[in-house]
């Protein structure tokens, strides 16, 4: 039997990268290019899509060159992508009609506060598991059609498509305006405010409440199932898979069964616990959210905290002060001090997402005094991380009952020990990364692998998942909880900053 090999794609907030892995699940190739960040008003994010896909094709073809494969070598190919970020196009041409609107951007604030009306931010929770905000792709749709001139007329003739990054990437592979498949799954889905979470379908009451045709809309579909074949550079590949950015992690993860947890560490950080076959409600301000789907099976849901700034921090540590000129210098200054010299820094740049969801939150540095050096700064920002990740999982506690008996992580930051260690110093459990830490590309590819044969269940992907590194908690109980109500403080500073726009 020939060696078989499965792409992923994985279309990020910064960048986009393609992975190669084999059988074993191992990786064979990387390549990746990052793409502009444009920032046309205060608390706007917007990405160029055509640069997105231009760098893409780019990557597809680096990692292949790299690997020494031809196109027809690979099995099949997976996506994962940066959800919520919301792009609108001309079906016929393929043109965008405006920049994609980014996840972190906060412009419908005041659209979601309206949205809401006389039962707030809890209108369509009962049917989508999330409540109002602006991270959402919904009133994103809605914005651009109410503000770019002509286009709902346009979406109303039928000529315009919605989509998050998946059903953009999906459809240029597949033809785009030549044949071009216009689908989505059902995790990038669930993320709109458009989808019923229990019947896995659009919601007819949401579409009319935000004024959203649905004949915009892609299908939805399953997160393992051929969607089409490729065709141009990598013709005759099956598009196999698609799952947002942490439900892939989840994936790769291995994280199959009820109480397993992963967090992602990237641009935000984002922690889903497994709760099963049914979705459970949040009190405690998590999401509740889809896990994946396999062709043909029951769905699988998560709750889920949502974390807008930790990776982010760093590169506003690097980029906007200076302090440090590459990321990875953090790590070195922060360990030349013992602690953080009582500075506190909560990145609440676009408002804070959970367990709070304040859009009118902004970041504040709190603690200062004459003996608090870049040193500690740069400590009291990656402990931002490890105390917004406390939160979240107090919260996940609240919710489900489930206490967290360890913690898989992933994404780029935790090639950070002292990070890490903190992690586990502020949760109490065991943190645990993988041998294979890029496990938001390998969800995409075991996915894609799944619905193609490559591998024939959960249990043989178990297999391939193995432990790398475990950091033990080593602070005290009484340290823990002290340093937690000094972070609980700095967090009340920073709420009540920003008037929603009108």
């Amino acid at each position: 039997m020939p060696v078989q090999f499965v792409a992923a794609i994985d279309q990020g907030t910064t960048s986009s990268r393609c992975i190669i892995f084999n059988q074993q699940g191992l990786i064979v190739a990387v390549d990746q290019r990052e793409h502009r960040q444009i920032f046309p008003r205060p608390g706007w994010v917007e990405h160029d899509a055509a640069e997105i896909w231009t760098n893409v094709r780019a990557v597809v073809t680096g990692a292949l060159r790299k690997a020494g494969l031809r196109a027809d070598q690979l099995t099949s190919l997976g996506i994962t992508n940066q959800r919520e970020t919301t792009l609108l196009w001309d079906k016929a041409t393929g043109e965008p009609v405006h920049n994609a609107i980014v996840w972190q951007d906060t412009r419908t604030s005041a659209l979601c506060t309206e949205l809401g009306g006389e039962v707030g931010q809890d209108r369509f929770r009962d049917t989508t598991g999330l409540p109002l905000a602006s991270y959402f792709s919904g009133p994103k749709a809605l914005w651009l059609l109410e503000n770019v001139p002509g286009l709902r007329a346009r979406a109303e003739k039928g000529e315009i498509a919605f989509g998050t990054m998946d059903s953009w990437l999906i459809w240029n592979l597949t033809g785009g305006p030549d044949g071009g498949r216009h689908v989505t799954d059902v995790t990038n889905a669930c993320r709109t405010m458009l989808m019923n979470i229990k019947t896995l379908e659009w919601e007819p009451a949401n579409l009319a409440a935000m004024n959203i045709p649905e004949s915009m809309l892609p299908e939805i579909k399953s997160s393992s199932e051929v969607y089409g074949q490729a065709v141009g550079q990598l013709a005759g590949v099956p598009v196999a898979s698609a799952l947002g950015d942490q439900q892939a992690a989840v994936f790769g993860q291995t994280c199959y069964g009820v109480g397993e947890a992963k967090n992602t560490y990237g641009t935000g950080s984002f922690l889903l616990l497994n709760t099963g076959e049914r979705p459970v409600a949040s009190k405690s301000g998590l999401l509740t959210t889809m896990g994946y789907r396999l062709a043909g099976e029951r769905p699988v849901y998560c709750l889920e905290g949502s974390i807008a700034i930790t990776g982010a921090l760093v590169q506003w540590f690097r980029d906007q002060l200076g302090i440090i000129r590459t990321s990875d210098e953090i790590e070195e200054l922060a360990a030349s001090v013992d602690d953080n010299g009582g500075a506190y820094i909560v990145p609440a740049f676009s408002g804070l997402f959970a367990p709070y969801w304040r859009s009118d939150a902004r970041g504040v540095i709190t603690g200062l005094t004459r003996y608090v050096t870049k040193a500690h700064l740069a400590r009291a920002v990656l402990e931002a991380t490890s105390w917004q990740t406390r939160e979240v999982v107090d919260a996940m506690y609240q919710d489900s009952g489930v206490e967290i008996q360890s913690l898989k992580v992933d994404g780029g930051m935790t090639v950070n020990n002292l990070l890490m260690q903190h992690q586990a110093d502020v949760l109490g459990v065991p943190v645990i990364r993988p041998k294979i830490a890029e496990t938001t590309c390998l969800g995409a590819a075991y996915a894609a692998g799944l619905a193609t044969g490559v591998w024939q269940d959960l249990d043989e992907l178990r297999s391939h998942w193995a432990r790398d590194v475990e950091w033990t908690p080593r602070m005290g109980a009484e340290e823990r909880e002290r340093e937690h109500g000094q972070w609980r403080k700095a967090v009340e500073r920073s709420f009540g900053w920003e008037q929603a726009e009108a």
